[in-house]
């Protein structure tokens, strides 16, 4: 696998992504319940194999989510009359160095294909500016989906390095 780590050092680097064809709403959820977050992580993570924090105890996460760094976030958006779910989820951590790291950031993969996903990225690069970053910065993979590195270049994110990894995945 690849990893690509990406950042954006000010916020007049934002190329705004078009607006997506549906209503849609960033919505923090604090404080975050762990079933919430697992729900959302699961929903939004599980096509593209985000496992690495499934064998976190209980406990962990309750910690983790209750640190005043995180911010989870809930993406609604009008895509059916019938859905209820959300329709992606974004963490952003901020750091002692004064970087907002976007976590995790995603879409439901039925809601694709709505221009979500700039819209997205866009939202969560304003959010960690407004949270006082002096930079913002995440990394993704080959695992990810195939429009996520592209997306990132387009919002004005610059890669600052890849590494190479190997890893084994679950084929269900």
């Amino acid at each position: 696998m690849t990893r690509t780590y990406l950042e954006m050092a000010a916020i007049q680097q934002l190329v705004p992504g078009q607006s997506p064809d549906v209503p849609v709403s960033l919505e923090p959820i604090a404080p975050c319940p762990v079933d919430t977050w697992r729900a959302l992580y699961r929903q939004v993570g599980a096509p593209w194999h985000w496992h690495d924090r499934d064998a976190w105890e209980q406990s962990a996460l309750v910690a983790h989510l209750a640190r005043p760094e995180i911010h989870i976030f809930r993406v609604v958006a009008a895509l059916d009359p019938a859905w209820t779910d959300a329709a992606g989820f974004l963490e952003l951590e901020q750091h002692d160095d004064g970087s907002v790291e976007i976590a995790y950031i995603g879409l439901d993969l039925r809601a694709l294909g709505r221009r979500l996903g700039g819209w997205l990225v866009t939202t969560a690069v304003q959010t960690a500016f407004a949270l006082g970053a002096n930079r913002v910065w995440l990394h993704t993979c080959t695992l990810d989906a195939p429009a996520a590195l592209p997306n990132y270049l387009r919002r004005g994110f610059s890669i600052t390095r890849t590494e190479m990894y190997q890893t084994s995945i679950a084929l269900e």
